[in-house]
């Protein structure tokens, strides 16, 4: 799975910027900044992290309707993970 971290931990300015943040193309470990907002490419991401993720009380977990894409917020970070079959949005 692909990650990209949003460095953010206000939910509507996440929103806001959230289409632009997949549309964005970045590279392994680049950083851009969209809307004031430090975006990150994490690379790839094993399963078992995200699954643990989950299990932790003081993360958020948001599924996007329609998509394998699943959301993680904690702290002051969103982290997006799509499906390597996904990564053709970029």
């Amino acid at each position: 799975m692909k990650c990209i971290a949003v460095y953010t931990n206000n939910f509507e300015v996440f929103s806001d910027i959230y289409e632009e943040v997949l549309k964005t193309p970045l590279k392994e470990n680049e950083e851009k900044v969209i809307e004031g907002v430090t975006v990150s490419e994490s690379g790839e991401v094993p399963e078992h992290y995200l699954n643990k993720m989950k299990t932790k009380p003081e993360v958020v977990v948001m599924k996007v309707k329609d998509s394998d894409i699943t959301i993680l917020q904690h702290r002051d970070v969103f982290e997006i993970f799509i499906p390597s079959k996904e990564n053709a949005l970029h």
